[in-house]
């Protein structure tokens, strides 16, 4: 989710139930909460073997402590799958709370630098601890890969050579579906609704500049308030009374779980098909959702349904060791580790700016869950795909209708 406020626990476990209770990292030399205090990771040199510590700032307290167990069960598993390591080095894990805002993010962050003296941060849900930590990447000139947090500025107007992403931008998943309306005969006019923060803006903005490039027009827009609207009867029945052939929202947590419930109750689902960035049903949101979810189509970098070797072999595995599907978020801290793999094979140093090299020149990531990818910036240009909610043997699942093609940062 690309929420730069904290949301409230109601919300939160609204969308996941009681939080699981975190895994204990598994072997690759990991140590959890601080590990072994000062001792600097590199410790032997470039392509010598010894290892590379990492700090792993992920919420496991709060409201977003379910995304967190999430990134990091695809951390480990990208480390279970390669014996522990990045190339020759072994890979020391330093778990750290990210909590549910910058006043827990930050501080995390700069413990893992400054305390445990890693050498390479990953992680981060929360778009404003992003934003937050740049003057300490900058400082320690060490790498941080955002697995989550979609800010567009983080990779873009706050940009730094040491802050990469592997995850998405907002605007990102949102032009992918303005464009594929404006091909599909929605033109003459679409409803576009969102909640009233900083994500929300960056979506609709996003949504509407692709939409209205393909020749479409937004007819109407409205910004309920976020985290404090419950009944969107007036909203819906402003879309009914709008004339859109189609809606486009951005929701996620609860908020996805009443909207879509109510725009099926009022009756609109049928007549004014909805859209939205795939957040709307990813994860755990789908099953509350139910039957009202039904023929709902979004765009995301990631679904359980790819029918790729790779991810097939990627669900397998994260299925036979924790019993459910993987989300994006599993998949975004999965490619972390992967292309820190690619980037540490050989004889790449640990300080930011040779990491930050390394990763410019890893070229296309052809055995990603998501689907291939590579950089553009420091950020993916990875396919985006347009999926639809279906009931396959039982089960509501984000089939994919479509691959859109690979998408870059908006501009």
């Amino acid at each position: 989710m690309a929420d730069y406020p904290a949301l409230t626990r109601r919300r939160l476990l609204g969308l996941f139930g009681a939080a699981a209770a975190l895994p204990v990292l598994s072997a690759c030399g990991s140590s959890v909460g601080g590990g072994s205090g000062g001792a600097t990771g590199g410790a032997t040199g470039a392509g010598g073997g010894g290892s590379v510590k990492v700090g792993l700032v992920v919420p496991q307290s709060g409201v977003y402590a379910a995304l967190g167990t999430d990134m990091q069960r695809g951390w480990e598993l990208w480390l279970d799958g390669h014996g522990g390591k990045f190339g020759e080095r072994t890979v020391e894990t330093v778990l750290a709370d990210e909590g549910e805002t910058p006043q827990t993010g930050v501080p995390a962050v700069q413990k893992v630098l400054q305390s445990d003296n890693v050498d390479v941060v990953v992680g981060l849900v929360n778009s404003a601890t992003a934003l937050g930590v740049g003057d300490l990447m900058r400082e320690s000139k060490k790498l941080l890969i955002v697995t989550n947090a979609g800010a567009e500025d983080v990779t873009a107007k706050a940009r730094t050579p040491y802050i990469w992403r592997t995850s998405f931008t907002n605007g990102q998943i949102s032009a992918a579906m303005g464009a594929h309306l404006a091909r599909s005969g929605f033109r003459e006019g679409v409803y576009a609704i969102a909640p009233d923060y900083a994500a929300g803006t960056e979506v609709i903005a996003a949504f509407t500049k692709a939409f209205e490039a393909g020749g479409g027009k937004v007819i109407g827009q409205a910004k309920p308030a976020f985290g404090k609207t419950s009944d969107y009867q007036p909203y819906l029945t402003g879309i009914q009374q709008s004339g859109a052939k189609a809606t486009f929202c951005f929701f996620s947590g609860a908020e996805a779980i009443t909207f879509v419930k109510q725009y099926q109750q009022f009756g609109l689902a049928q007549s004014i098909p909805l859209y939205g960035s795939g957040f709307l049903t990813e994860g755990s949101v789908l099953a509350q959702q139910g039957d009202a979810a039904l023929d709902v189509q979004t765009t995301l970098h990631y679904t359980d349904q790819l029918d790729t070797p790779a991810n097939k072999a990627f669900v397998d595995a994260y299925r036979a060791k924790h019993g459910e599907s993987p989300s994006c978020f599993s998949v975004q801290t999965y490619d972390a580790a992967n292309v820190l793999g690619r980037a540490l094979t050989g004889g790449t140093a640990l300080d930011g700016d040779a990491l930050a090299a390394a990763l410019g020149k890893i070229g296309a990531v052809d055995d990603s869950p998501r689907g291939p990818w590579s950089f553009d910036g420091q950020t993916p240009r990875q396919n985006i795909y347009l999926r639809q909610v279906a009931n396959v043997g039982g089960t509501l699942v984000n089939s994919v209708l479509q691959d859109l093609g690979p998408q870059s940062q908006p501009v």
